[in-house]
């Protein structure tokens, strides 16, 4: 891969962004400029760069994730051949003195620089698979579904309990509370459907399915996931279930404990798996109640079942093997040992 040599820092709002040009090592070298976030506004860029002579393989473009808003940009540079790379908005602010103007030129100017000073921590971005794109906006809105639900239930709970009833208001959240459900039911199929409709994705939702505890959408969230990482590790530390250490010295010491955040979604579908498979799972109810015997909070010990329940969802993907319950590893060398001892 050819040394980056310029970075281009690019301040992304819904209507316009904000481009600024650095170069290695840190030096601004072209004034931000404002495009339109279009089409026109995007191959306005291009000229931009053609102009100053900014070759596309000695190129990084830096942005912050804001969503939908950098999508089309991050999507036609990538196709331009560009590499781009999508930083968190607080890993770039963390960078910066918290003081000084803000504004969409200065904005820009700092994610060029943050670009040109931690080239090694850039994460390049590359479009997700049209199929697990489709399958994230589906439960995106399956989740929005839920909450309305939820939403439309309380509110005709409230008011069956009111002296004077109204049929035809309890008559309009029981229609609503009806049609929310009907539309989760068929979501939850299209997902399914999109998921079995490639080979690759069919295969490691039915590896997923065989794990106790996992559901189809626990499966789909997971699928995602490991777009980025198959490494136990870097997911259960990215999905805030993974004990950190908190110690200085020999005066500040705290009992290891996870960050207690990242994605929600996933996160409530992993707290119901472990508590699913302590009820109903043997071998899992007897951990349980193991730890709970030693004193462990109740919280500890399903945040345990839930990195058990990872680290077995990324095992069955790596090997390409379904969950065999009450299967024992043997070591190699012990097997070898036991064979000569009889």
């Amino acid at each position: 891969m050819t040394e980056i040599k310029y970075c281009v820092g690019v301040d992304i709002a819904s209507s316009t962004f904000t481009a600024s040009v650095g170069e290695m090592p840190w030096k601004a070298l072209l004034k931000p400029q404002t495009f339109e976030n279009a089409e026109e506004g995007y191959q306005q860029l291009l000229e931009w760069f053609a102009q100053h002579h900014l070759p596309i393989s000695q190129t990084v473009v830096c942005m912050e994730a804001t969503g939908v808003y950098s999508e089309g940009l991050a999507y036609f540079l990538y196709a331009k051949g560009y590499r781009v790379a999508v930083q968190s908005p607080l890993e770039v602010k963390r960078t910066f003195k918290p003081y000084g103007p803000k504004n969409d030129a200065v904005d820009s100017l700092q994610i060029a620089e943050y670009a040109c000073r931690h080239t090694d921590k850039l994460a390049f971005w590359k479009p997700r698979s049209e199929i697990l794109e489709q399958v994230k906006v589906l439960l995106a809105v399956r989740e929005q579904f839920v909450a309305q639900n939820v939403a439309h239930q309380n509110g005709l709970k409230a008011l069956k309990h009111k002296i004077v009833r109204t049929p035809f208001a309890e008559q309009a959240y029981q229609q609503l509370i009806e049609q929310v459900k009907k539309q989760i039911k068929a979501i939850d199929t299209e997902i399914r459907r999109l998921i079995e409709s490639d080979p690759t994705f069919k295969e490691m939702l039915l590896l997923l399915l065989s794990v106790p505890g996992v559901g189809l959408l626990l499966a789909a969230h997971f699928i995602i996931l490991v777009q980025y990482s198959l490494e136990y590790k870097v997911l259960a530390a990215f999905l805030g279930i993974a004990p950190n250490e908190h110690s200085s010295g020999t005066s500040v010491f705290k009992p290891a404990t996870s960050r207690h955040f990242g994605p929600s979604a996933i996160r409530k579908l992993l707290y119901l798996a472990a508590c699913s498979v302590c009820t109903h799972r043997p071998q899992f109810g007897k951990y349980l109640a193991r730890k709970a015997k030693e004193g462990k909070p109740p919280r500890l010990v399903i945040n345990n079942v839930e990195n058990k329940l990872v680290r077995i969802m990324c095992a069955v993907l790596k090997s390409k093997t379904a969950f065999v319950d009450n299967y024992h590893s043997v070591q190699p060398l012990v097997f070898q040992k036991t064979l000569t001892a009889s």
